[in-house]
């Protein structure tokens, strides 16, 4: 709750009662913003993709706009240029997933922390237009759950590598600067209940697991493309207890062509081990902690360039953060 109470205080200046945020006013500014969710209303799934391709015409003005501010200086330009992956500290000793898994499992025998519904992540997509360089677009979600099973959903424009800076966003189909935590959107859902994947609570056994997964993307193999898929599609309805990170590592270290490859260091600044599966043209990398087996992010890269957008080999196509 600390943390909804930040975002929302950062971006709207109208107070918010600490218990009922989700039904706190917004200023009239906000307000007139609220008109997207977030999720596709068929399956809410997020997977990876360039966010937008703008067209032609007058749309490319607009564009050029933008990005003639964006890149003008180059103290913004970081900020929103297509961000380089994250780099394996050098000399870093790779720990197997099998390892890993072991030790999420000694971790999780006190059972703390519990699972709990509701997720906090921060993410990076990438924005490509026809003739410009490709931009980054941040944002934040915080989704908590009640006691009467209604929940609440915020969304705001910020990104923590350049904390008070303007962010980007394409809001509305157009992108365009925003101030740092500006709401893109903040919902109030009633009760709702499901006993189907991703919505049901997750087992906290491997064979379970699987099955549930399965469910979640509707696969019958869970090859490990379809695994991490699914992991996304967890982590954005549910933080993990230890049991079920212990469980998801499980099913980790059995999937084929997931490797380890050192540490790194996170967006978010947290220290986590990588673990890389590669197909054609495209690189994720999924990092865990060190020490329980979470989840920290999961990211993924172009390893072809792509000269019609002008996007290279290395550029961050997704990026999530998933935090407690």
């Amino acid at each position: 709750m600390a943390d909804e109470l930040e975002l929302l205080r950062r971006a709207n200046p109208v107070p918010v009662d600490g218990a009922h945020f989700g039904d706190g006013p917004l200023d009239h500014r906000a307000e007139r913003r609220l008109n997207r969710l977030l999720h596709d209303a068929d399956s809410g799934r997020r997977r990876w993709r360039p966010r937008l391709v703008w067209g032609l015409g007058a749309t490319v003005v607009v564009v050029g706009t933008v990005l003639a501010v964006l890149f003008s200086g180059p103290g913004t330009a970081p900020a929103v240029a297509a961000p380089r992956p994250l780099t394996v500290r050098a000399h870093s000793t790779p720990v197997p997933l099998k390892q890993l898994a072991e030790l999420a499992e000694a971790t999780a025998a006190d059972g703390s922390p519990k699972l709990r519904k509701g997720t906090h992540v921060q993410s990076w997509s990438l924005g490509m237009s026809d003739d410009k360089p490709p931009i980054t677009l941040p944002e934040e979600r915080i989704v908590r759950w009640r006691a009467d099973d209604s929940h609440t959903e915020l969304v705001v424009a910020t990104d923590p590598r350049h904390p008070g800076r303007p962010v980007l966003t394409d809001e509305g189909g157009e992108p365009r600067m925003v101030e740092d935590g500006h709401v893109l959107d903040r919902q109030t859902y009633p009760p709702s209940w499901s006993d189907a994947p991703p919505e049901a609570t997750p087992p906290h056994d491997a064979v379970r697991l699987r099955s549930y997964l399965a469910e979640t993307v509707r696969s019958d193999a869970l090859a490990t493309p379809e695994l991490l898929n699914a992991t996304e599609e967890l982590l954005d309805h549910w933080t993990l207890g230890a049991r079920e990170s212990a469980a998801l590592v499980r099913l980790l270290a059995d999937a084929k062509g997931l490797r380890a490859v050192g540490q790194v260091t996170d967006r978010l600044g947290r220290t986590g081990q990588a673990y890389v599966y590669d197909t054609k043209g495209n690189r994720r990398m999924l990092v865990l902690d060190p020490a329980t087996g979470a989840v920290l992010g999961l990211e993924s890269t172009f390893t072809e360039d792509e000269p019609e957008y002008g996007v290279r080999a290395g550029d961050v196509m997704e990026y999530s953060a998933w935090m407690r």
